[in-house]
């Protein structure tokens, strides 16, 4: 009797055992850190086949990311949330079990940060191929074999400096710049699209381009990251746009740059004006001086742009009291 007993309350173990193991309450998943640790057996099945990512799911978790960029931002997580808020659909269309959803819900509202439309956009895309691959590998029962989440994690935190890197200064440094340079003179005039215009142009090119950049990362995987940062087509196009910014940053110093100088002379009756002279010689030298003698000021004493102002404006104020400019 003893040994029926202990059989019965072995087989009673295993059995429930087995029933945690295929539980769909993700409390049964917890570790010591309050963490869900799904197993791989929970997707196997035909039920929890991960459907294929398409080109309308990956706009949809740009959109999702792009709009929700700064609007849950936190100190311990950053835009994390924003991050997840994107990624939803496709997880969900990845992760049937609900356990195996809220594991991976779980590991992406770990602290990230990074640019909006470099880094978010690339990262989005990389990380919807590695989910794909994962859930796919998890599903086929080659649990060894598949992608794991640290690997994830760290691919993500691993990109998103060097991104962020290469789209602040593209995006802020240059691009948006140029839409500004574009319609200053209709500011200049008074219109209201002098502001409106830059804004709208900026947004639009960068939701284009970025989504452009959700797709390379989905396509190529982590080797998106690599052709952006090493890849000769992108490294065209960013000096393209440095050439492009410094061209633009020229034509906006000869236009609205106003530096002249009274100062003449007389030389056997008649009059010579040092403005006219320079103009003859090189047009728009003061103009082009002040903007080399500002850049050669934050050079230096890097980008202190009030005290480069506050310096700027007594030297001016004080060379027009004297009357040289």
């Amino acid at each position: 009797m003893s040994e029926e007993k202990e059989s019965q309350e072995v087989a009673a173990a295993t059995a429930g055992a087995t029933e945690k193991t295929l539980s769909n309450d993700y409390h049964d998943y917890l570790n010591d850190e309050g963490m869900i640790e799904g197993g791989p057996d929970l997707m196997l099945g035909d039920e929890n086949a991960p459907e294929e990512i398409t080109k309308h799911d990956l706009l949809k978790a740009w959109v999702r990311g792009w709009w929700a960029n700064e609007v849950p931002h936190s100190f311990d997580r950053m835009i994390a949330p924003a991050f997840l808020f994107g990624l939803m659909p496709i997880l969900q269309k990845l992760y049937k079990n609900k356990v195996m959803l809220g594991e991976a819900y779980q590991r992406h509202m770990v602290f990230f940060n990074t640019q909006a439309i470099w880094g978010q956009g690339l990262i989005t895309g990389i990380t919807a191929s590695l989910e794909e691959e994962r859930a796919k590998t998890l599903h086929e029962g080659r649990a060894d074999e598949a992608i794991s989440p640290q690997i994830i994690n760290a691919t993500k935190v691993g990109l998103m400096g060097p991104l962020a890197g290469i789209g602040d200064s593209i995006d802020s440094g240059t691009v948006q710049y140029i839409f500004i340079a574009m319609f200053l003179p209709l500011a200049q005039q008074g219109s209201g699209w002098g502001a409106l215009l830059p804004w709208i142009c900026f947004t639009t090119a960068t939701f284009i381009y970025g989504f452009a950049f959700v797709r390379l990362g989905y396509k190529m995987g982590r080797r998106a990251a690599l052709e952006v940062m090493k890849g000769s087509k992108i490294k065209a196009v960013v000096d393209g746009l440095g050439v492009l910014g410094l061209f633009m940053m020229g034509i906006l110093a000869a236009s609205y740059v106003k530096v002249s100088t009274p100062i003449s002379f007389e030389l056997s009756g008649k009059t010579f004006a040092i403005q006219t002279i320079l103009n003859g010689i090189l047009p728009g030298f003061l103009p082009l001086l002040a903007v080399v003698l500002l850049y050669l000021y934050f050079k230096k004493n890097g980008l202190k742009i009030t005290k480069a102002m506050i310096v700027y404006t007594i030297v001016l104020l004080v060379l027009g009291l004297v009357s040289v400019l």
